[in-house]
């Protein structure tokens, strides 16, 4: 009883941290669920109520889990190219337009620090966006502005395909890294105050974003490779020049990601899922049904807040706890750690680290300090860039010759 007592001590105290601390997570999912589910059709999927069963996310949940600022990933699938990618891009970011207008009460439209901040004073979670993939800016620097411009404050430079300027993790090495206008690209990032993301791309794009960057960049869902050997994660020597950039790497949930064992699973289940002629990252619920069925015959491995704990606790070790954060990838992923089946799930989260002694002031680092300051820095990056110099006009063609 007393180790019962100890645990529901924690969780309380976990929520306290998340009231005064809330989580700003660097990824999720949902602006794609409800276009793939229903066309953002929002009376169909009212997000104001709780839809578990359904989806990783809605507000109470989000309540529940003490997130006050969200980037919603304004992801387009890169099978879309060329200007079928820029649109559906748009169209994304047009659906958290209108989730934002829906639900004012609770959701902040953000874009920066002081925003992010001013939602938090207002009681609202904060509503930033992220780009996934640099193919939805089509090999054009004018694109890329024009996102910024309509307020998306983050791109991940790939997503799990190579682009023309840019290798990704999970494919096979054309560029082994950035070209020189991938180079460009992270120079008008920096220019404009958009944050490099690192997530889903290759070690050696990594490495050239890192030298190339003049404001922090961040991995707005990645975990640590040392802890599980997976290509999505941060190799050890990237993590240890986080401090010399400021950059900020957010610890993802994905099982696939976090737990050694899961590796394998996955990739058979990737595979049945391919068999039955669907992509293996469909999450719709023809495909969550064959998945279940494939559990059902050769159950998963599973992955827990203490796994999830473990690689935290590696990147602290190998960052420092000034370059850690959170990006859950809720609503992106088929499965979910047990204890972190949703976005309710972060108290927790943060009552596990609490376990492991994790200071009140580390925890806030971790969910919200942290965020709020790269934000910040590559903000004053921008200003600084700007008085200098202005946009960019290059090319892929003159500068890579393709």
């Amino acid at each position: 009883m007393a180790t019962e007592t100890s645990a529901a001590e924690r969780r309380d105290r976990a929520r306290e941290i998340l009231a005064a601390h809330p989580v700003v997570d660097g990824h999720n999912d949902l602006p794609w669920a409800l276009r793939e589910r229903a066309r953002y059709d929002l009376d169909r999927y009212d997000v104001s109520a709780d839809r578990s069963g359904e989806l990783h996310t809605d507000i109470p949940r989000l309540r529940a889990g003490g997130v006050g600022g969200q980037f919603w990933s304004v992801y387009v699938p890169s099978s879309l190219t060329g200007d079928e990618a820029v649109s559906a891009t748009l169209e994304q970011i047009d659906a958290v337009r209108q989730l934002i207008a829906r639900y004012p009460a609770d959701l902040a439209p953000a874009d920066g620090a002081d925003t992010l901040e001013k939602a938090r004073a207002e009681g609202r979670i904060a509503s930033l966006m992220g780009a996934e993939g640099g193919h939805s800016i089509n090999n054009s620097l004018g694109t890329l502005r024009s996102l910024h411009r309509l307020g998306v404050r983050y791109m991940t430079l790939t997503h799990n395909d190579n682009n023309d300027w840019a290798d990704s993790a999970t494919d096979t090495p054309r560029h082994d890294g950035l070209t020189a206008f991938g180079r460009e690209v992270v120079r008008e990032m920096n220019r404009c105050g958009m944050l490099v993301d690192l997530s889903h791309v290759a070690p050696a794009t990594m490495r050239d974003a890192l030298d190339t960057s003049t404001a922090p960049v961040i991995f707005s869902h990645s975990s640590a490779r040392a802890v599980c050997d997976h290509p999505r994660n941060v190799p050890d020597d990237v993590l240890e020049r986080l401090p010399g950039n400021g950059g900020v790497a957010m610890v993802t949930f994905v099982p696939k990601f976090v737990l050694q064992a899961a590796v394998d699973w996955t990739a058979a289940a990737d595979e049945n899922l391919r068999a039955h002629g669907l992509h293996h990252l469909d999450t719709s619920p023809e495909a969550m049904r064959l998945h279940a069925a494939f559990e059902t015959a050769h159950p998963r491995p599973v992955a827990t807040t203490a796994t999830v704990a473990d690689h935290l606790d590696h990147m602290r070790e190998t960052a420092g706890v000034d370059h850690i954060g959170i990006g859950g990838d809720y609503d992106g992923t088929a499965f979910t750690p047990a204890g972190l089946d949703d976005v309710s799930g972060y108290p927790d989260l943060i009552a596990e680290l609490l376990d492991r002694r994790w200071s009140t002031a580390d925890i806030a680092k971790l969910t919200w300090s942290n965020a709020v300051r790269v934000l910040r820095d590559a903000e004053a990056v921008a200003r600084d860039e700007q008085s200098r110099r202005g946009p960019s006009n290059a090319t892929i063609t003159g500068l890579d010759a393709v």
